[in-house]
């Protein structure tokens, strides 16, 4: 296994896999009820066995290059994660999703575990365009997306039935070019 770190404080990121899926289970439990209004993603791990059928589908999705999911480790806890939601090479798009849960907040986590996909996605796999969606109440996950210099391309209104209500999502992108020049 292999280990990024995510700077001076004791945090990496790393491939989350089912093997991990009673650890992955209790992280989701404590961070259920930040996560869950924003993205359902809490609300597909809620036992063990649906933690390990979602981490393995993450699994399925990284062996035919369709998606990735990565823990955030901080002092050797699962405290969050990032992920490819979407992975097309042949188009050179994907899409980043992230989650944290409170006690690992206002470290700056996720915008360098958000850095680190992107470079990967844009150096060693040469995507296009990374998209990052977000529910325009989620304040915290907009001002990410802003740190990681995405431009709001729009909104899509209504566009996701959750819990029995319709969504709006915003669309935020960065394209390769732009990535490039913030990084040099």
């Amino acid at each position: 296994m292999f280990a990024i770190s995510l700077g001076d404080d004791q945090a990496e990121l790393r491939p989350l896999e089912p093997w991990q899926a009673e650890e992955f289970l209790a992280h989701m439990d404590r961070a259920r009820e930040l996560v869950d209004p924003w993205i359902p993603f809490a609300g597909y791990a809620t036992d063990l066995a649906s933690a390990r059928a979602l981490l393995q589908r993450y699994a399925d999705k990284q062996a035919a290059d369709t998606g990735r999911l990565y823990g955030i480790w901080l002092d050797g806890g699962l405290v969050g994660g990032v992920l490819f939601q979407t992975f097309d090479a042949a188009s050179g798009n994907c899409e980043i999703g992230v989650w944290l849960e409170p006690a690992a907040q206002g470290r700056g986590l996720i915008t360098r575990a958000a850095e680190r996909l992107i470079d990967w996605a844009v150096y060693e796999r040469g995507m296009h365009r990374v998209e990052w969606d977000a529910s325009p109440g989620n304040t915290r996950s907009i001002a990410v997306a802003k740190r990681l210099g995405m431009t709001r391309d729009g909104v899509l209104r209504q566009s996701y039935l959750y819990r029995g209500e319709r969504h709006d999502s915003e669309i935020w992108s960065l394209l390769a070019p732009e990535w490039r020049a913030r990084r040099a």
